[in-house]
Formats: C-alpha cells, structure tokens, sequence
C-alpha cells in the first residue's frame, strides 16, 4: 500500500495529464471549449512576435454606440492594425469570400457555418470607428484556422492556418505608423477594453494627469501641447488634433486659405 502511495506521490504529474486528457476528451463536443483552445494556440503564437514592433491585445471587447464587439485578437504594429478571427473547426471547410455561409464537411455531415470573413468584416468596421481620429491607420483581416481544417476558400483576405500566421503577418513589412502612434493606439484599445476595466481606469487617469499638468508649448508641430501624444492631420475636416481624442480635445484649425495649405505642408514632412 506505501509503496503505491508512494508511486502516486511520485508520478502526480502523469496522473493529473491522463485527468486532464480524458476530461478534455469527455468535452471536446463542446463549441467554446474548442474555441478557447483555438484562441489560446493563437495567443501563444502571437507572443513570439517582436514586442519592439507588435502589441498584441487577446480577446478583446469594446463598446461600439449601444452595441459591442468581441475580437479574438488585434496585434497593433508599425506596419498596421491586425485583426484575427480564430476558428477551430476540423473537415473540410470549402467557401467564397462574399458568401453568407461555408460549408464544413466532416466524412458524409454537410454542416453551413457562417462566413468568418464577413464577422471579421464587422470587427474591422467597428475598429474604424473606434479609432476613427488615427487617420493613418491600415487593417489587415486575418481569419486563422487550426491545422484540424483542410482549407478551400476562394478569397483574396488573407484565410490560413494557424503554423501560417507569423508569416503573413511579418510579409507586411511597409511602415504605416509611428512608435509614437502604435503606443497610443495601443493604451486607447486597452483603456476601453471592457474585459479590462483596471487597466481603463489607469489609463484614462494617467492621460487625465498629464492633461491636468500642461506641458510648456511646444514648438514642434506634430507633439500636442496638452498631452504630449501625436498630432494627427484629420483628413477631411481640414484641422490637426491629439491621438488622444476623446481624453485629450487639443485641436489646430488653420487660418484661412494660408493656414490650411500650412497644415497641407505638416502633413507632407511628418
């Protein structure tokens, strides 16, 4: 009897894998538990990138007017602001981009699941709006399947397997965005996290901390007197205002015609 008590005590790691493996076997049926294992494959994945370039925020969710939107993962970088849908589904999923639903086949079960390109459309519409004062910004979709799919889309989105993503990723190699920029963008995002509201709370305070304490004037044209952050060229509305809009309501509208080819001349040189 001591000696198996012993064994046990010994070997507690292989008893606690084989628990844990049968566990997950008993409910590998279950929709979001293969969800979160998909999204934390991705995760892992996404750690391995240059945190120097990369900052990766893991499902988040944010407030979009009334409605909310959940992202499985958004990596802001220098080269643009990656949205990822994960999908852990196995079989054969065969579709069009601009179809409502695919198809997954799993041997003779012909199941429609909804176009993951089109949900990702949504999260990429929902984060334009949200950051709708960094002008500069480009999104790239990605729609990230586990190795268990056998893929068959007919897309020019990038739709891939998850040993693929660090790859497309990196094959954006054009600089969009400042260090500056990417950091700013970076706090906005994980300030209004609503899965994260300590982070927003310390984020939002630490903006309202530097407003409350001006800086002296600045005379570079890009660096926001109030803040510090960035100065963005608002296209459209013919006036310059803060990366940190709407903590930070620092604006520059030009004066007259003069003014406004000025600002042209600033959004040209920075």
């Amino acid at each position: 009897m001591n000696i198996l008590l012993d064994s046990l005590l010994k070997f507690w790691y292989i008893w606690l894998a084989i628990i844990v493996f049968y566990s997950l076997k008993t409910i590998k049926s279950s929709t979001t538990i293969k969800g979160y294992l998909g999204e934390w494959s991705v995760s892992l994945l996404l750690s391995r990138l240059d945190k120097t370039k990369y900052r990766v925020i893991n499902n988040i969710m944010l407030q979009v007017g009334r409605n909310t939107t959940q992202i499985d993962h958004v990596v802001v970088s220098n080269y643009g602001i990656f949205i990822i849908e994960t999908k852990n589904y196995k079989g054969i999923i065969s579709g069009n981009e601009f179809d409502d639903n695919w198809l997954q086949e799993i041997k003779k079960y012909r199941n429609p699941v909804y176009n993951p390109l089109k949900q990702n459309y949504g999260h990429v519409q929902s984060m334009k709006e949200i950051l709708i004062e960094f002008s500069d910004a480009n999104y790239v979709p990605i729609v990230v399947f586990t190795k268990k799919s056998d893929l068959n889309i007919n897309a020019k989105i990038d739709v891939i397997h998850t040993f693929q993503l660090l790859k497309t990723i990196e094959q954006y190699n054009i600089e969009t965005l400042t260090d500056s920029c990417k950091d700013q963008i970076f706090v906005f995002l994980t300030a209004f996290n609503i899965d994260s509201r300590n982070n927003r709370i310390a984020h939002i305070n630490a903006i309202k901390q530097n407003l409350s304490n001006p800086k002296p004037k600045s005379n570079n044209n890009h660096i926001c007197p109030k803040c510090g952050g960035k100065l963005i060229f608002k296209n459209g509305r013919r006036f310059i205002g803060c990366c940190n809009y709407p903590l930070c309501t620092y604006t520059l509208k030009p004066k007259g015609k003069d003014g406004f080819l000025k600002l042209l001349q600033t959004k040209e040189s920075s």
